[in-house]
Protein backbone atom coordinates (compact mmCIF):
# COMPACT_ATOMS: atom_id res chain seq x y z
CA UNK A 1 0.00 0.00 0.00
CA UNK A 2 1.30 3.41 -0.65
CA UNK A 3 1.54 6.91 0.72
CA UNK A 4 -1.19 8.38 -0.53
CA UNK A 5 -3.50 5.12 0.40
CA UNK A 6 -2.04 5.14 4.28
CA UNK A 7 -2.89 8.93 4.25
CA UNK A 8 -6.85 7.99 3.12
CA UNK A 9 -7.10 5.85 5.37
CA UNK A 10 -6.14 8.00 8.50
CA UNK A 11 -8.56 10.97 7.31
CA UNK A 12 -11.38 8.12 6.96
CA UNK A 13 -10.88 7.49 10.29
CA UNK A 14 -10.72 11.17 11.38
CA UNK A 15 -14.15 11.98 9.69
CA UNK A 16 -15.37 8.27 11.63
CA UNK A 17 -14.65 10.28 14.87
CA UNK A 18 -16.13 13.61 13.23
CA UNK A 19 -19.42 12.11 12.52
CA UNK A 20 -19.72 10.88 15.92
CA UNK A 21 -18.40 13.63 17.51
CA UNK A 22 -21.44 15.73 15.51
CA UNK A 23 -24.02 13.13 16.35
CA UNK A 24 -23.39 13.70 19.55
CA UNK A 25 -23.36 17.38 19.32
CA UNK A 26 -27.04 17.58 17.30
CA UNK A 27 -27.99 15.66 20.45
CA UNK A 28 -27.14 18.29 22.42
CA UNK A 29 -29.05 20.65 20.26
CA UNK A 30 -31.81 19.03 20.28
CA UNK A 31 -32.45 18.85 24.02
CA UNK A 32 -31.35 22.69 23.72
CA UNK A 33 -34.34 23.28 21.37
CA UNK A 34 -36.97 21.49 23.78
CA UNK A 35 -35.75 23.83 26.30
CA UNK A 36 -36.04 26.67 24.08
CA UNK A 37 -39.59 25.52 22.76
CA UNK A 38 -41.08 24.46 26.33
CA UNK A 39 -39.76 28.28 27.31
CA UNK A 40 -40.46 30.04 24.22
CA UNK A 41 -37.36 31.43 23.98
CA UNK A 42 -35.91 32.19 20.08
CA UNK A 43 -33.70 29.70 18.40
CA UNK A 44 -31.24 32.53 16.97
CA UNK A 45 -29.07 34.33 19.69
CA UNK A 46 -26.90 36.71 18.01
CA UNK A 47 -24.69 37.55 20.77
CA UNK A 48 -24.23 34.00 21.88
CA UNK A 49 -23.47 32.88 18.34
CA UNK A 50 -20.92 35.59 17.96
CA UNK A 51 -19.10 34.49 20.78
CA UNK A 52 -19.20 30.88 19.90
CA UNK A 53 -17.60 31.90 16.69
CA UNK A 54 -14.76 34.15 18.24
CA UNK A 55 -14.44 31.56 20.77
CA UNK A 56 -13.32 28.51 17.20
CA UNK A 57 -11.75 31.40 15.53
CA UNK A 58 -9.02 31.30 18.22
CA UNK A 59 -8.69 27.94 19.43
CA UNK A 60 -8.11 27.14 16.00
CA UNK A 61 -4.74 30.01 15.43
CA UNK A 62 -4.46 32.46 13.13
CA UNK A 63 -4.08 29.79 10.10
CA UNK A 64 -6.74 28.25 10.03
CA UNK A 65 -9.30 30.63 12.07
CA UNK A 66 -11.18 31.57 8.43
CA UNK A 67 -11.88 28.21 7.77
CA UNK A 68 -12.60 26.46 11.41
CA UNK A 69 -15.14 29.37 11.55
CA UNK A 70 -16.94 28.78 8.19
CA UNK A 71 -16.89 25.16 9.31
CA UNK A 72 -19.05 26.42 12.48
CA UNK A 73 -20.98 28.64 11.05
CA UNK A 74 -22.39 25.63 8.89
CA UNK A 75 -22.67 23.40 12.07
CA UNK A 76 -24.66 26.56 13.66
CA UNK A 77 -26.89 27.12 10.86
CA UNK A 78 -27.44 22.80 10.84
CA UNK A 79 -28.35 23.49 14.30
CA UNK A 80 -30.83 25.99 13.86
CA UNK A 81 -32.47 23.79 11.16
CA UNK A 82 -33.06 20.69 13.42
CA UNK A 83 -34.59 23.22 16.63
CA UNK A 84 -36.73 25.06 13.69
CA UNK A 85 -38.10 22.09 13.00
CA UNK A 86 -38.34 20.81 16.81
CA UNK A 87 -40.59 24.36 17.09
CA UNK A 88 -42.94 23.53 14.17
CA UNK A 89 -42.69 20.18 15.40
CA UNK A 90 -43.19 18.66 11.61
CA UNK A 91 -43.85 20.13 8.05
CA UNK A 92 -47.20 19.42 8.11
CA UNK A 93 -48.25 20.93 11.61
CA UNK A 94 -48.44 24.63 12.80
CA UNK A 95 -46.65 26.49 9.95
CA UNK A 96 -45.83 30.00 8.74
CA UNK A 97 -49.16 32.20 8.06
CA UNK A 98 -46.63 32.49 4.48
CA UNK A 99 -46.68 28.50 4.25
CA UNK A 100 -50.01 28.29 4.99
CA UNK A 101 -50.71 30.75 1.85
CA UNK A 102 -48.48 29.11 -0.25
CA UNK A 103 -50.20 25.59 0.65
CA UNK A 104 -53.63 27.15 -0.30
CA UNK A 105 -52.42 28.70 -3.83
CA UNK A 106 -51.29 24.93 -4.85
CA UNK A 107 -54.41 23.42 -3.72
CA UNK A 108 -56.50 26.29 -6.07
CA UNK A 109 -54.07 26.44 -8.78
CA UNK A 110 -55.64 26.50 -12.35
CA UNK A 111 -54.92 25.36 -15.69
CA UNK A 112 -53.22 27.92 -18.04
CA UNK A 113 -56.21 29.63 -19.75
CA UNK A 114 -57.23 29.48 -23.39
CA UNK A 115 -57.37 32.16 -25.20
CA UNK A 116 -56.35 34.24 -22.81
CA UNK A 117 -57.31 38.02 -22.31
CA UNK A 118 -53.80 39.29 -22.00
CA UNK A 119 -52.65 43.30 -20.46
CA UNK A 120 -49.53 45.16 -20.63
CA UNK A 121 -48.63 48.79 -19.66
CA UNK A 122 -48.00 50.99 -22.72
CA UNK A 123 -49.15 51.37 -26.26
CA UNK A 124 -49.10 49.04 -29.42
CA UNK A 125 -45.71 49.16 -30.26
CA UNK A 126 -44.34 48.83 -26.94
CA UNK A 127 -41.45 46.28 -25.70
CA UNK A 128 -44.16 45.24 -23.53
CA UNK A 129 -46.52 44.49 -26.31
CA UNK A 130 -43.83 42.91 -28.11
CA UNK A 131 -43.04 40.57 -24.92
CA UNK A 132 -47.04 39.58 -24.85
CA UNK A 133 -47.04 38.84 -28.13
CA UNK A 134 -43.60 36.75 -27.88
CA UNK A 135 -45.53 34.60 -24.85
CA UNK A 136 -49.03 33.94 -25.78
CA UNK A 137 -48.22 34.10 -29.60
CA UNK A 138 -48.83 36.62 -32.62
CA UNK A 139 -52.40 36.58 -32.58
CA UNK A 140 -52.85 36.83 -28.42
CA UNK A 141 -55.65 39.44 -27.25
CA UNK A 142 -53.28 42.06 -25.65
CA UNK A 143 -54.18 45.19 -24.65
CA UNK A 144 -52.02 47.92 -23.14
CA UNK A 145 -52.97 50.25 -20.01
CA UNK A 146 -52.27 53.39 -19.07
CA UNK A 147 -50.17 52.33 -15.38
CA UNK A 148 -48.38 49.39 -14.15
CA UNK A 149 -50.94 49.06 -11.28
CA UNK A 150 -54.04 49.45 -13.96
CA UNK A 151 -52.65 46.19 -14.75
CA UNK A 152 -52.87 44.39 -11.52
CA UNK A 153 -56.75 46.14 -10.64
CA UNK A 154 -57.54 44.51 -14.09
CA UNK A 155 -56.04 41.35 -12.74
CA UNK A 156 -58.14 41.68 -9.26
CA UNK A 157 -60.89 42.69 -11.19
CA UNK A 158 -61.30 39.70 -13.59
CA UNK A 159 -61.57 42.16 -16.23
CA UNK A 160 -57.74 40.20 -17.32
CA UNK A 161 -56.22 36.48 -17.17
CA UNK A 162 -52.55 37.61 -17.40
CA UNK A 163 -50.42 40.94 -16.97
CA UNK A 164 -47.23 40.95 -18.86
CA UNK A 165 -44.65 43.10 -16.76
CA UNK A 166 -41.25 44.31 -17.15
CA UNK A 167 -39.13 43.37 -13.67
CA UNK A 168 -35.50 44.19 -14.69
CA UNK A 169 -33.57 45.63 -17.85
CA UNK A 170 -30.11 44.56 -18.58
CA UNK A 171 -28.13 47.57 -18.30
CA UNK A 172 -30.38 49.80 -15.70
CA UNK A 173 -31.09 46.99 -13.29
CA UNK A 174 -34.43 46.40 -11.20
CA UNK A 175 -37.91 48.37 -12.46
CA UNK A 176 -38.78 49.13 -8.70
CA UNK A 177 -42.67 49.66 -9.35
CA UNK A 178 -43.31 46.17 -10.24
CA UNK A 179 -41.80 44.88 -7.38
CA UNK A 180 -43.43 47.09 -4.69
CA UNK A 181 -46.55 46.50 -7.03
CA UNK A 182 -46.30 42.52 -6.12
CA UNK A 183 -45.88 43.12 -2.41
CA UNK A 184 -49.32 45.02 -2.21
CA UNK A 185 -51.40 42.58 -4.80
CA UNK A 186 -51.73 39.02 -4.51
CA UNK A 187 -50.71 37.56 -7.27
CA UNK A 188 -48.29 35.18 -8.89
CA UNK A 189 -45.75 35.04 -11.50
CA UNK A 190 -46.58 31.90 -13.81
CA UNK A 191 -44.00 32.71 -16.84
CA UNK A 192 -41.16 34.93 -18.02
CA UNK A 193 -39.39 35.97 -21.41
CA UNK A 194 -37.23 38.66 -22.36
CA UNK A 195 -37.06 41.06 -25.68
CA UNK A 196 -33.73 42.29 -26.91
CA UNK A 197 -34.10 46.21 -26.82
CA UNK A 198 -33.22 48.19 -29.70
CA UNK A 199 -33.85 51.83 -29.17
CA UNK A 200 -34.35 54.20 -32.10
CA UNK A 201 -34.79 57.84 -32.53
CA UNK A 202 -37.81 58.51 -34.34
CA UNK A 203 -39.66 61.66 -36.23
CA UNK A 204 -41.68 63.04 -38.71
CA UNK A 205 -41.11 62.19 -41.85
CA UNK A 206 -38.62 65.15 -43.24
CA UNK A 207 -37.32 65.95 -39.85
CA UNK A 208 -33.59 65.59 -39.34
CA UNK A 209 -31.34 65.52 -36.56
CA UNK A 210 -29.79 69.60 -36.27
CA UNK A 211 -33.20 70.23 -36.11
CA UNK A 212 -34.55 68.07 -32.52
CA UNK A 213 -34.97 70.35 -29.79
CA UNK A 214 -36.54 67.98 -27.34
CA UNK A 215 -36.43 63.71 -27.25
CA UNK A 216 -39.41 61.91 -25.39
CA UNK A 217 -39.35 58.44 -24.00
CA UNK A 218 -39.86 56.14 -20.92
CA UNK A 219 -37.44 57.34 -18.20
CA UNK A 220 -35.86 53.72 -18.49
CA UNK A 221 -35.20 54.53 -22.76
CA UNK A 222 -33.56 57.79 -21.94
CA UNK A 223 -31.36 56.13 -19.31
CA UNK A 224 -30.65 53.24 -21.66
CA UNK A 225 -29.42 55.81 -24.42
CA UNK A 226 -27.72 58.31 -21.63
CA UNK A 227 -24.35 58.27 -23.94
CA UNK A 228 -26.11 58.87 -27.18
CA UNK A 229 -27.84 61.73 -25.48
CA UNK A 230 -25.22 63.19 -24.03
CA UNK A 231 -23.20 64.12 -27.23
CA UNK A 232 -26.56 66.22 -28.36
CA UNK A 233 -26.55 68.51 -25.24
CA UNK A 234 -29.07 70.66 -26.64
CA UNK A 235 -31.59 68.28 -26.52
CA UNK A 236 -34.49 68.60 -24.12
CA UNK A 237 -34.72 65.10 -22.33
CA UNK A 238 -39.15 64.65 -21.70
CA UNK A 239 -39.80 61.55 -19.46
CA UNK A 240 -43.12 59.93 -20.40
CA UNK A 241 -45.15 56.71 -18.95
CA UNK A 242 -43.89 54.28 -21.83
CA UNK A 243 -41.67 54.47 -24.94
CA UNK A 244 -44.63 53.68 -27.97
CA UNK A 245 -46.66 56.71 -25.95
CA UNK A 246 -43.65 59.00 -26.78
CA UNK A 247 -43.87 57.40 -30.50
CA UNK A 248 -47.50 58.41 -30.34
CA UNK A 249 -47.05 61.80 -29.20
CA UNK A 250 -44.80 62.76 -31.11
CA UNK A 251 -46.61 61.45 -34.71
CA UNK A 252 -49.72 63.35 -33.62
CA UNK A 253 -47.64 66.73 -32.58
CA UNK A 254 -46.90 68.03 -36.33
CA UNK A 255 -43.71 69.13 -34.75
CA UNK A 256 -40.80 68.45 -36.82
CA UNK A 257 -38.49 69.19 -33.94
CA UNK A 258 -39.63 66.37 -31.41
CA UNK A 259 -38.44 62.91 -31.25
CA UNK A 260 -39.26 60.06 -29.28
CA UNK A 261 -36.91 56.61 -28.72
CA UNK A 262 -38.39 53.61 -29.00
CA UNK A 263 -38.56 50.01 -30.80
CA UNK A 264 -38.30 50.25 -34.53
CA UNK A 265 -42.17 48.79 -34.64
CA UNK A 266 -43.69 51.98 -33.34
CA UNK A 267 -41.53 54.14 -35.90
CA UNK A 268 -43.93 51.87 -38.33
CA UNK A 269 -47.37 51.74 -36.54
CA UNK A 270 -47.43 55.65 -36.34
CA UNK A 271 -45.54 56.94 -39.41
CA UNK A 272 -42.18 58.09 -38.16
CA UNK A 273 -38.94 58.16 -39.52
CA UNK A 274 -36.17 56.31 -37.69
CA UNK A 275 -32.99 59.21 -37.56
CA UNK A 276 -30.82 57.01 -36.03
CA UNK A 277 -30.88 52.78 -34.99
CA UNK A 278 -29.67 51.37 -31.86
CA UNK A 279 -28.60 53.99 -29.72
CA UNK A 280 -28.73 52.28 -26.23
CA UNK A 281 -25.17 51.92 -25.54
CA UNK A 282 -25.47 48.44 -24.74
CA UNK A 283 -25.88 47.08 -27.62
CA UNK A 284 -26.95 43.79 -25.71
CA UNK A 285 -29.36 45.20 -24.24
CA UNK A 286 -32.37 42.97 -23.20
CA UNK A 287 -35.40 43.40 -20.55
CA UNK A 288 -37.13 40.75 -18.52
CA UNK A 289 -40.70 40.47 -18.47
CA UNK A 290 -42.76 38.34 -16.05
CA UNK A 291 -45.81 36.75 -16.26
CA UNK A 292 -48.28 37.80 -13.94
CA UNK A 293 -51.63 35.89 -13.19
CA UNK A 294 -54.27 35.93 -10.20
CA UNK A 295 -53.88 32.66 -9.29
CA UNK A 296 -51.19 30.03 -9.08
CA UNK A 297 -50.36 28.11 -12.08
CA UNK A 298 -47.44 24.89 -12.36
CA UNK A 299 -47.29 24.98 -15.77
CA UNK A 300 -45.00 21.79 -17.52
CA UNK A 301 -41.09 22.63 -17.00
CA UNK A 302 -41.10 24.81 -14.00
CA UNK A 303 -37.98 24.81 -12.44
CA UNK A 304 -37.59 28.61 -11.26
CA UNK A 305 -38.91 29.88 -8.09
CA UNK A 306 -39.81 33.17 -6.49
CA UNK A 307 -40.45 34.44 -3.01
CA UNK A 308 -40.38 37.67 -0.76
CA UNK A 309 -39.23 37.86 2.48
CA UNK A 310 -38.74 40.37 5.48
CA UNK A 311 -35.42 40.15 7.70
CA UNK A 312 -35.36 41.04 11.43
CA UNK A 313 -32.90 44.35 11.54
CA UNK A 314 -30.49 42.75 12.98
CA UNK A 315 -26.35 41.76 11.98
CA UNK A 316 -26.64 38.17 10.35
CA UNK A 317 -30.43 37.74 9.45
CA UNK A 318 -29.32 37.98 5.59
CA UNK A 319 -26.67 35.63 5.77
CA UNK A 320 -28.50 33.22 7.54
CA UNK A 321 -30.71 32.73 4.48
CA UNK A 322 -28.47 32.51 2.03
CA UNK A 323 -27.46 29.23 4.67
CA UNK A 324 -30.25 27.48 3.80
CA UNK A 325 -29.26 27.06 0.18
CA UNK A 326 -25.98 26.09 0.37
CA UNK A 327 -26.88 23.45 3.03
CA UNK A 328 -29.37 22.31 0.47
CA UNK A 329 -27.32 22.85 -2.66
CA UNK A 330 -29.87 24.98 -4.31
CA UNK A 331 -28.48 28.00 -7.06
CA UNK A 332 -29.72 31.18 -5.61
CA UNK A 333 -30.19 33.45 -9.16
CA UNK A 334 -31.54 36.28 -7.82
CA UNK A 335 -31.54 38.65 -5.04
CA UNK A 336 -33.03 42.03 -4.74
CA UNK A 337 -33.99 44.31 -1.65
CA UNK A 338 -37.22 47.46 -2.02
CA UNK A 339 -37.44 49.74 1.44
CA UNK A 340 -40.30 48.94 3.62
CA UNK A 341 -42.50 52.18 3.86
CA UNK A 342 -42.72 53.37 6.55
CA UNK A 343 -40.00 51.66 8.08
CA UNK A 344 -36.27 53.45 8.00
CA UNK A 345 -33.60 51.03 7.01
CA UNK A 346 -35.92 47.99 7.09
CA UNK A 347 -36.00 45.81 3.58
CA UNK A 348 -38.37 43.58 2.00
CA UNK A 349 -36.29 41.30 0.13
CA UNK A 350 -36.95 39.33 -3.53
CA UNK A 351 -35.08 35.77 -3.85
CA UNK A 352 -35.42 33.55 -6.86
CA UNK A 353 -33.96 30.06 -6.73
CA UNK A 354 -33.67 27.18 -8.68
CA UNK A 355 -35.61 23.37 -8.17
CA UNK A 356 -37.67 20.97 -9.59
CA UNK A 357 -41.17 19.87 -8.89
CA UNK A 358 -40.79 17.38 -6.37
CA UNK A 359 -37.12 17.51 -5.09
CA UNK A 360 -36.90 16.97 -1.24
CA UNK A 361 -34.83 20.28 -1.27
CA UNK A 362 -36.75 22.72 -2.58
CA UNK A 363 -39.51 21.92 0.09
CA UNK A 364 -37.35 21.92 2.80
CA UNK A 365 -35.52 25.11 1.32
CA UNK A 366 -38.96 26.72 1.63
CA UNK A 367 -39.67 25.46 4.67
CA UNK A 368 -36.48 26.81 6.24
CA UNK A 369 -36.86 30.00 4.86
CA UNK A 370 -40.15 30.87 6.49
CA UNK A 371 -38.82 29.66 9.53
CA UNK A 372 -35.95 32.22 9.38
CA UNK A 373 -37.65 34.95 7.75
CA UNK A 374 -40.73 37.59 8.77
CA UNK A 375 -43.37 37.75 6.34
CA UNK A 376 -42.88 35.40 3.77
CA UNK A 377 -44.52 34.98 0.64
CA UNK A 378 -43.98 32.04 -2.62
CA UNK A 379 -44.69 34.50 -5.67
CA UNK A 380 -44.43 31.45 -8.01
CA UNK A 381 -42.94 28.53 -9.59
CA UNK A 382 -42.01 28.83 -13.55
CA UNK A 383 -40.37 27.94 -16.20
CA UNK A 384 -36.90 29.38 -16.79
CA UNK A 385 -37.25 31.32 -20.32
CA UNK A 386 -34.46 34.15 -20.89
CA UNK A 387 -32.26 32.68 -23.16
Amino acid sequence: MDELQHLRQDIDAIDRELVELFRRRMDVTRRVGDYKRERGIPVLDQERERQVLQNKGELAGEELRPAVITLFQTIMALSRRQQRDLMDQTHSGPANPGVRRWREAQDGARRPVDAPRVVYQGEPGAYSEQAALDFFGPGADAAGLEQFEDCFLALREGRADYAVLPIENSSTGAIRQIYDLLTQYECYMVGETAVKVEHCLMALPGASLDAITHVYSHEQGLFQCERYLNAHPGWKQVPQPDTAGSARMVAGSGDLTKAAICSARAAEIYGLQILARGINHNTRNTTRFVVVSPRLELRPGADKISTLFVLPHEAGSLHEVLTVFSLHGLNLVKLESRPLPGRSWEYMFFLEFTGQPGDPAVGDALHELSQTTGEFRVLGWFPSNLE
